[in-house]
Parts: structure tokens; sequence; C-alpha cells
């Protein structure tokens, strides 16, 4: 299947919220795979997000004003657009990461998968609900929820449909605007959004994607929006929080994570191992989820690694618009670069390579093989720190205790993975471990696919949560309203303030024979 033609890309380029008339330096955008140009994409600037602002607050109330029902209307039309044109979407995602082609269906089912929880559920979860008011009878309360305004949303190249339009979908849902900075490597995969959104119905000014550099755009963005959504590394997600506190503003992110996978003596060896790669080497390791610690019992350490490691090297890197290719490219020189100097350093260590280790330019400029080492300590860079690519180390322990303690022996807590005997061994194993989710007998994919279940990190894996009804409520400002019938506090007419008082105290002391008081 050939790359999109590039006219594709240049009509894509016109959904760029840059203010027509004005001169615009421009970003090419090349194709991972070879290094060839795909286009060009204007850099946006502070007076564009400025402009985006403007024309989104305008935009907002509007559509804040639609009920839940008619904005989740929207949403079943747009999923089901996605669904016509997934192949096209497909190619888009594979010409700017260079990702394998089944990572990026990943991303358009995560897409597909949002749009039906978030349109099913938002009309349910904005409704107004009673509470108890504080004296029964004379006060009738509920709570609503209003939407935050305008949203920013700074997002990464990993996955860049899913982490930039993913995360606009539920806080379009909840009445907002968005302004979204997609990556500069990955402009049109957010690109390409606008236009099916366009077409599903969306207002044209309610989302607004501004390409342009992190400390240009994204540093607009923070001080314009009334709400964040980050997804990055943990370093920026602490700048950002910063930034978020000192305006008072709303702040959640996904961040980074050094992921765990436990097996233990009684696993199924086989299906660890075959999921094990999938679990470590998606996007070439490019993905915040992904697994780059490997605990195995040392009674069955052996046979596991010796059948993990065949399957490693029996994976296919390639250049391919199909299913054919199991591992795709890294992204940039940058990457390729992190991943060589932290094999390297491991090497130089003394850590032993036991499948991959180089880089294959005879497949294409950004490629390198699976790898995984044996041996690793503390001291070396991949020890503890996120490498992010297709590098992951393997540890013999002595038993499950060891295997929980070492697991969390980390200041990330983002995911993790159990394969063990039975199901609920590996529940329970699970139940002890410090990470916003674990997969117990696959690797990452369940829980991110579970989105009505919270996703998040623990420790400086993120703040907040999306997916779950957290994923659509954090985007909305709750009010609660109280109404009073037939008498306020004020003391009745006839009544004294010294007889008036007792007699709420005396009320109040007897509401604790109600229910729920």
């Amino acid at each position: 299947m050939p790359v999109p033609e590039a006219a594709v890309f240049e009509r894509l380029r016109g959904f760029a919220a840059v203010q027509d008339g004005q001169e615009h330096a421009s970003r090419t955008i090349n194709e991972v795979f070879t290094g060839r140009a795909l286009g060009e994409v204007p850099v946006g600037t502070a007076t564009d997000v400025t402009a985006a602002f403007a024309r989104a607050r305008a935009a907002q109330p509007e559509w804040g004003a639609r009920s839940a029902r008619e904005r989740a209307e929207v949403f079943e039309r747009y999923r089901a657009l996605i669904v016509d044109n997934r192949e096209y979407l497909m190619d888009v995602i594979q010409a700017e990461t260079g990702k394998a082609r089944w990572a990026a269906q990943e991303e358009v089912m995560g897409l597909i998968f949002a749009a039906r929880y978030f349109a099913r559920v938002t009309p349910q979860l904005l409704s107004p609900h009673k509470v108890a008011g504080a004296f029964p009878i004379l006060n009738r309360a509920a709570v609503r929820s209003q939407p935050k305004g305008v949203v920013g949303v700074i997002a990464p190249w990993n996955y860049p449909m899913l982490l930039s339009i993913g995360d606009s979908i539920p806080a379009l849902l909840a009445g907002n605007a968005v302004v979204v900075k997609p990556d500069s490597q990955t402009p049109y995969s957010s690109l390409a959004h606008v236009e099916l959104l366009w077409q599903a119905g969306l207002p044209k000014d309610l989302l607004q994607v501004v390409p342009g550099p992190g400390g240009v755009v994204g540093t607009a963005i923070v001080q314009a929006c009334d709400y964040m959504m980050f997804t990055g590394s943990s370093a920026t997600g602490r700048t950002l929080a910063e930034q978020c506190g000192r305006r008072l503003i709303g702040f959640s992110a996904e961040l980074g994570g050094k992921n765990p996978m436990i097996v233990t003596r009684g696993a199924n060896l086989d299906k660890a191992a075959k999921a094990a790669v999938r679990a470590c080497f998606s996007n070439a390791g490019q993905l915040c989820i992904s697994i780059e610690r490997l605990y195995v019992e040392r009674a069955v350490a052996d046979a596991f690694t010796e059948k993990f490691v065949k399957v490693v090297k029996a994976a296919k890197l390639g250049v391919a618009y199909d299913y054919s290719a199991d591992i795709g490219s890294l992204i940039s020189e940058a990457q390729l670069e992190t991943v060589t100097k932290h094999v390297a350093d491991a090497t130089s260590k003394g850590a032993k390579v036991l499948a991959g280790g180089n880089a294959r330019p005879d497949i294409g400029p950004l490629f390198f093989e699976p790898t995984v080492l044996s041996e690793v300590t503390d001291e070396m860079e991949c020890g503890r720190d996120e490498t992010f690519g297709p590098l992951v180390s393997i540890y013999p322990v002595a038993d499950v205790e060891e295997a929980i303690t070492r697991a969390n022996d980390t200041a990330y807590g983002l995911n993790a993975s159990v394969w063990a005997g039975s199901k609920a061994e590996g529940e329970r194993i699970a139940e002890r471990l410090h990470a916003g989710t674990v997969c117990v007998d696959e690797g990452y994919a369940p829980a991110w696919g579970s989105t009505g279940a919270p996703m998040g990190g623990m420790g400086i894996s993120g703040v907040g949560r999306r997916h779950g009804p957290d994923g659509l409520l954090k985007f909305t400002e709750p009010q609660t309203v109280v109404v009073t019938r037939f008498l306020n506090l004020d003391a009745p007419w006839g009544i004294p303030q010294d007889k008036w008082q007792p007699l709420l105290m005396a009320i109040t002391r007897g509401m604790r024979f109600l229910p729920g008081r």
C-alpha cells in the first residue's frame, strides 16, 4: 500500500489554525520510513494562538448551550466517519510516525472506543443530579456541570491521533472548545481529524489545531486556556504543572513510565513470551505504557528467556503500509541516539545482549532492532531511566515477593503486566503493584481499551485520569444549586432569636436519625 499522495497532505495543511494573509515559516514533514518529504506545514506563532482562542471562545457558548445529547449525536457521526476512513487514517499515522500498521490500527481503534464511550455516557454524566439539602423539605439541592471554557491540549508524537483528538473528544462533549498543539513532527495526524469532525457537524471554530514549537505555541496555550491536558515526559509535565498552578487552572497529564511485567512459575510461558513482544515493542517501544522491565521467577527464567528471545529474533522489521511488518521505525534521530546510547552504556558496564542491539540503516534511516538485555543494574542508564525505544531488560527473581518489590521500586507508576498460574493469582499480584493500570495475561492494550475505567499514572507518571467518568467530568466545573422553600434561616415572624436558634440546633441534632445523615 503506497504512502498517501502529496495532495492529501496539502489539503490537510489547510486545516491548520494560522492567520490568513500573514507570512509564516514552514516546517517540512518527512515520511519516517524513507526521509522523503510529505509536505509542509505552517509554523504557528503566539499571535496565531491568541487568534485561535478568540475564535474558540466566540464559538463555545452556543456549543455549550446545546444539550449533551445533541453534542453526542455529532460524535456518533464522527465515530462512523473514523470507521469509514480507517485505512486512510492509518496511512497518515504510518507516514508520520513510522510505526507498524497494526500499531497504527491501535490508534484508530482507540479513537473509535473513545468516541463511542463518551457519546453514550455524556448525557447521563452531565445530567443534573439531586443531593440532600441542608434541611429536608426546606432545601432542594442539585449539582450541575458547566464546561470549563476553552481546553488546551498539548499532544506527543508517538500516538499523535489518539493523544490529541482522543483527549479532545470528552472535552468537546463536555461543552468546551479546544485548542490543540500537535507535536511538530506529527501535525497531519491531528489535522486529518479536524476535517472529519467538521464533516460530522462540529462547529468549525470549536476545534483549533495550531502547529508550532512548544516554547512558543505550547507556552501561549498554557497562558490562555481554562484547563490543560498534556501527554509527554515527566520533566515537561512538572514545568507545565507549575505554570498552570500559577494561573490556578486545572491540569491533567499522562507522563513517563518504566513499566514492569511479572512472570511467575505457573504462567503459560509460550503465551507470555509471544504477548511480551507486543507489550515491549509496540511502536518500536515508543509508548509510555509499554514494558521495559521483565521480572521472571528464577525457576522458569531460563525457559521463558529462551522462548522470548526466540520470538523477538523472529519479529520482522519493515517498511510496509500493510500488516507484513511486526515492528516499525523509530521516529527521529534523537530517539535513535537515545536507544543507541542506552545499549552502549549498558554493555560497557557488563550487560549482555540476548537479542538485537544494532541500528538497521539497511531497512530505513531510523530502524533499530528489538533488543533484550540481561544483567542490567541500576548504575546503567536503562536500569532506572525510561528508554522509550525497543529496549527491554530481563531480571530473574527468587519469588513473587521479590518481583513485586522490584516492580514497585521506581518513581514511576503508569502500567504493569502480570502473567501467573491463574487469573486469581494474577489479580492478587496486581492489587499490590504501584501502577495506575495493570493487565493480567496481557501487556497494555486491554487496559487502554477499557474506556469506562480511568487511565493514568501514580508517582511521577501522571496527574488525573483520562477515560471513565473522570475523563469527562475533569473538563467541567460542578455547580451546586440550592433552592430554599417555605422558610429561610431568618427567625420566623414572632419568634425571637433566643428561641429560634435553639430550635434550629434541635432540628439539626434530630436530623442524625434521617437516612443518609
